[in-house]
């Protein structure tokens, strides 16, 4: 790097120009490999990043909004940040969205539509390519705000009617409906359901709909016990919720769990209270955690498409960015992993 380059460096930002300069190629080259690097020869491409890493060259995404009306990021809002269900979906869509030269910005609702509705303010402002939303429940404000734009929304991780554009994900009714179906079949008659924070989490809110659901349909049983364990570390509400069931309804040998680790918080208090798992109780999650087949007995749950969601909002964005023809809801579905917390010898 030549001494005037570095005094250069020393005292203002650097410029797709003195990239190009270093790269040697023209800076039309340097702007076409930082909008659709797909578009530019791999051996340009190493010397331009070469050149970029080099530098430290950060391009000014409000200089190219300015030109094209878009920046190159896509706005993203999750409940969640440390659920690793989540994590999964956004790490697919990072890779694959930013092999096309795309950014994700990431909010977190914490299961609140105010916290949505501010994210998304704040995203609009930067002028995404799209936006990428959890689920179906928003504010009237949040829909206000989307629906006067021109930015295309993939709302994920959830069906059901009136999308705000497209949406990508399975049917949480169905889920509960399988969790319960699956402990009746494997002879559970007195089943309950424990989930968290019921009243803000919909999704888990249709799972326990769809459980009692099945539960009507199969067993002819009008109620269901469903316990919310509110707020707090999941694996320590559920123990005591789940100390608590057996407390006050001993007859219960079927547990539905609105997520693993939920169960996990219950397999622990049954060990410490001697409940043989499957024998007196079966148990069944939601999730497919990691460790959801080195509890003991191993835990059987339901497998969400995590990356599969990622991998088709990705598509999904792509194909709205460009045009194209694109399906309104994507269903994507759902697998059952039959394990030992729930398999009984017949």
């Amino acid at each position: 790097m030549s001494n005037k380059l570095r005094a250069r460096r020393s005292t203002q930002r650097v410029t797709m120009n003195d990239v190009a300069k270093l790269a040697d190629v023209s800076a039309s080259t340097v702007s076409l490999y930082l909008r659709k690097p797909d578009e530019v020869s791999v051996q340009l491409g190493k010397r331009i990043q070469g050149a970029i890493d080099t530098l430290g060259y950060v391009p000014n995404l409000m200089a190219g909004a300015l030109a094209a009306a878009r920046t190159r990021v896509i706005g993203v809002v999750v409940p969640s940040m440390v659920n690793a269900i989540f994590a999964s979906t956004v790490n697919t869509m990072q890779r694959t969205l930013g092999a096309k030269g795309y950014q994700l910005l990431l909010g977190h609702s914490d299961y609140a539509e105010a916290e949505e509705e501010a994210a998304v303010r704040t995203f609009l402002s930067w002028s995404p390519s799209a936006m990428v939303l959890t689920g179906l429940t928003h504010s009237r404000e949040t829909r206000r705000m989307l629906s006067n734009s021109d930015v295309p929304v993939i709302e994920m991780w959830e069906l059901g009617s009136n999308p705000l554009d497209t949406l990508v994900g399975f049917s949480h009714h169905d889920v509960g409906y399988t969790q319960a179906r699956h402990l009746i079949e494997a002879g559970c008659r007195r089943i309950a359901f424990i989930g968290t924070r019921l009243s803000v989490d919909e999704r888990a809110k249709q799972r326990c709909s769809g459980s009692e659901k099945a539960i009507h349909d199969l067993l002819g049983k009008h109620h269901t016990r469903v316990i919310d364990c509110g707020p707090g570390r999941m694996a320590e509400t559920a123990s005591l919720a789940f100390a608590e069931l057996i407390a006050s309804h001993p007859d219960t040998d079927g547990i539905v769990f609105a997520n693993d680790m939920l169960a996990l918080g219950a397999l622990g208090e049954a060990q410490r209270q001697g409940i043989r798992i499957p024998d007196d109780i079966a148990m069944i999650g939601f999730g497919d955690m990691d460790f959801s087949n080195c509890t003991l007995p191993p835990l059987s749950t339901i497998r969400p498409p995590r990356e599969e969601i990622g991998e088709a909002v990705a598509q999904s964005v792509l194909r709205r960015i460009q045009g194209l023809p694109q399906e309104r809801q994507i269903d994507i579905g759902f697998e059952l992993l039959q394990r030992e917390s729930s398999l009984r010898v017949k």
